[in-house]
């Protein structure tokens, strides 16, 4: 229970420090959308090459354990890596419009 009071407290403080920096208004528009362009290329980046690779290793090992099912898993495999990759253009493209807000 300390652990999670502590987490609870941490998780608040770096949402609420931010939210009160930007507070202010006016024309500048700060570090929000830089911070949020890198975040957004960042993680779809570190997502979609998870996914990936458990995609990949996981076809992989069923072609191993039944080779007749090669070319059935294959389009799957094809198709689920389409859509993978999709999110992290998603995330480029998310980038690219908060970086026309610096």
């Amino acid at each position: 229970m300390r652990k999670f009071g502590k987490l609870l407290l941490w998780t608040i403080l770096f949402c609420a420090v931010p939210a009160v920096a930007m507070a202010e208004g006016g024309g500048d528009s700060g570090l929000g959308p830089g911070l949020g362009a890198g975040l957004a290329v960042g993680l779809a980046g570190l997502g979609c090459g998870i996914g990936q690779g458990l995609t990949a290793g996981n076809t992989t090992a069923g072609i191993a354990r039944n080779p007749g099912a090669a070319g059935a898993m294959f389009v799957n495999f094809i198709l689920g890596m389409v859509l993978i990759e999709s999110i992290a253009i998603y995330g480029l493209v998310i980038g690219f419009m908060l970086q026309g807000k610096i």
